[in-house]
């Protein structure tokens, strides 16, 4: 009865009854398990599912993104962080969500490219903290937790565990990714799920480039939400224009949200280069400054570039004019995307 298990997700589009019949599972084994889904993103969830994870003893809530005041009828603000602690211990971070989809088992995605993180030590804290404030602010109270830090032996890696969220007075997510591709002095490698950027990372993304950085985003090229990749059409003639690669990726749809700096810096989270991610949604990203891990990135990122091809931006332009019209009509909503 000592054991904490917690999860903090977002159920896309389908519901998992393999998933309900393990936390159940858990619960029948003394596990105190956490629930909390954004009720925007699984909109398809159905009560009875998540009645059912009451009745077996889940303590579950959504995270009533319409709740505070002047806020009723805000529902930019989501919860898109997808978090798994697991006794204090371990938690697990990234691109993944709890559905079908995820698994790979989606007949309209197909096979799913996502990037999910476990970590131990006291980073686990870190993460532990942000679930923590997540859950207070739907319920107004605090979940049981486990605080001892359990440091791993003959380990040690510098990383940073970094919430972010409109409720802050800074814009953290903006300002961090800012930071990052500033920093890059000869290869900023970034993989995005939906990329809407603003201003001010489109001048960074160029001013990168210009100074003689290898920039590649690597984009999916399945259709996800048809808003977002649409839009995302708009920027191929400014990314160009200076060197920056698009690469869209052919081998299912790529989800992951995974960025790589000079041979310096890695991280991995739920943060995608679009206004939502960096202004509207409650986030969170591990970075790591440590060359082990920063290899493993590299590699990794090297494969998927090799299942991807490079955007021809000369196509684009040479695209019927209804096309390129419907993308410039889209991208009047890229504030909100």
């Amino acid at each position: 009865d000592n054991i904490l298990f917690v999860i903090n997700c977002d159920f896309s589009e389908h519901e998992s009854i393999k998933d309900l019949y393990t936390l159940v599972e858990k619960v029948n084994e003394g596990v105190r398990v956490y629930f909390l889904y954004d009720e925007i993103g699984s909109y398809n969830l159905s009560q009875d599912y998540i009645d059912s994870l009451i009745q077996s003893g889940v303590h579950v809530t959504s995270f009533y993104t319409t709740k505070g005041r002047g806020n009723h009828f805000q529902i930019n603000f989501r919860n898109h962080r997808k978090i798994l602690i697991v006794d204090g211990k371990k938690a697990f971070i990234g691109g993944l969500n709890l559905g079908e989809e995820y698994l790979g088992s989606h007949p309209k995605f197909g096979p799913w490219r996502d990037t999910h993180i476990v970590m131990e030590g006291p980073c686990v804290q870190c993460v532990q903290i942000a679930f923590i404030k997540d859950w207070y602010w739907a319920k107004d109270s605090f979940p049981e937790v486990l605080w001892q830090i359990s440091p791993i032996k003959g380990v040690s890696q510098k990383m940073l565990i970094l919430p972010t969220g409109p409720e802050q007075k800074l814009r953290s997510a903006s300002l961090f990714m800012l930071d990052i591709i500033n920093l890059a002095q000869k290869r900023l490698w970034i993989a995005s799920a939906y990329f809407v950027p603003d201003r001010t990372i489109i001048a960074a993304l160029q001013t990168a480039a210009l100074r003689g950085v290898d920039v590649r985003i690597l984009l999916p090229n399945h259709v996800d939400h048809i808003v977002v990749y649409l839009c995302s059409f708009s920027f191929y003639t400014e990314m160009a224009s200076v060197g920056v690669k698009l690469y869209r990726y052919k081998t299912g749809f790529m989800h992951q949200k995974v960025f790589l700096v000079d041979e310096l810096l890695a991280g991995v989270g739920t943060v995608n280069l679009d206004n939502r991610s960096l202004y509207l949604n409650f986030e969170i990203t591990a970075m790591f400054n440590d060359q082990h891990f920063v290899r493993n990135v590299e590699k990794m990122l090297t494969k998927d570039f090799k299942n991807s091809y490079l955007v021809n931006v000369k196509e684009y332009l040479r695209s019927p004019f209804w096309f390129r019209f419907v993308v410039r009509l889209f991208r009047l909503f890229a504030p909100i995307l």
